[in-house]
Formats: structure tokens, sequence, C-alpha cells
């Protein structure tokens, strides 16, 4: 349920957040999902070449420990992370309270219609398909002003 980022917006977040410290793919995606209080978690497939492309251009090194690869900032990477005037809009005090009891209500208005979907008959499971598109339509005019 997340929100999309641009490839740039990646980029910038990596390298912002490993300005916390070393960390290994695994927890940096573990710290913008935190960072955004839930509303971003980025995927392995857009992390990993992003961190490998950081660390061919000199931005951060990495080294193999425990098993895990292992990043942290050089000197170039953390001027370019501090001098960003690009910072995700969730690193400024992040998603507001309704924005979070928004996320929660569609989440368990999910888990509702999963049940629905798995246990109802076939009446119950058309029914909940009504309500469903009245609750889309109902969104959409509410976002047009009606």
């Amino acid at each position: 349920m997340g929100r999309r980022m641009r490839r740039g917006d990646v980029r910038v977040a990596l390298l912002d957040a490993l300005r916390e410290g070393p960390a290994h793919g695994y927890e940096l995606i573990n710290r913008l999902e935190a960072r955004s209080g839930g509303m971003w978690r980025p995927s392995a497939g857009s992390v990993y070449p992003t961190l490998q492309l950081l660390e061919e251009e000199g931005r951060i090194t990495g080294r193999d420990e425990e098993g895990k690869r292992v990043y942290e900032l050089t000197t170039e990477g953390r001027g370019e992370a501090e001098s960003s005037r690009q910072r995700p809009s969730w690193n400024h005090g992040g998603p507001s309270r309704a924005h979070l009891e928004l996320r929660a209500t569609l989440g368990q208005l999910a888990m509702a219609a999963r049940q629905v979907a798995q246990v109802g008959d076939e009446a119950q499971i058309a029914s909940a398909g009504a309500v469903l598109a009245e609750a889309r339509q109902k969104l959409y005019r509410l976002l047009a002003g009606d």
C-alpha cells in the first residue's frame, strides 16, 4: 500500500538514511519505511541497484560483514546527502494523524472484504462489491468537491 517514488527519490532517500550510520540493504529499507511512517517501503529491486550505482560513483563504500554487505557514506556521498534539497516530505514531521488513521481504516476495510470473499455466499459477495463500488464513487466525489 506504500507510495511509489521516482528513481531519483530512492537515491536521495538512501543517501539521507545513511547519514544515520552504516547499514546493510534490508536495514536501509526498514529505516526508510520507519521514516515515512509506513507510507513507503522501497523494494529490494530499487534499493540494491541504487546502492550498487552509488558505490560505483564513489558516494558510498561497501564491505562484507557477517555475510551482509554494509554500506557507509564517503566524503562525497555525505556532501551530496547534506546538500540535497530534495528531502522526501515525510522526513519533515511524518504523515499526519488523519493520514495514518485513513491508512488504518483502509487496512481494516481490506481485511473485511477478504473475509467476505472467503466465507460469504454469492449474495453477500455481490452486496460487498456494491458497497465497495459506492465507497469508491463517494471518495472520488469528495476529491471533486461535490
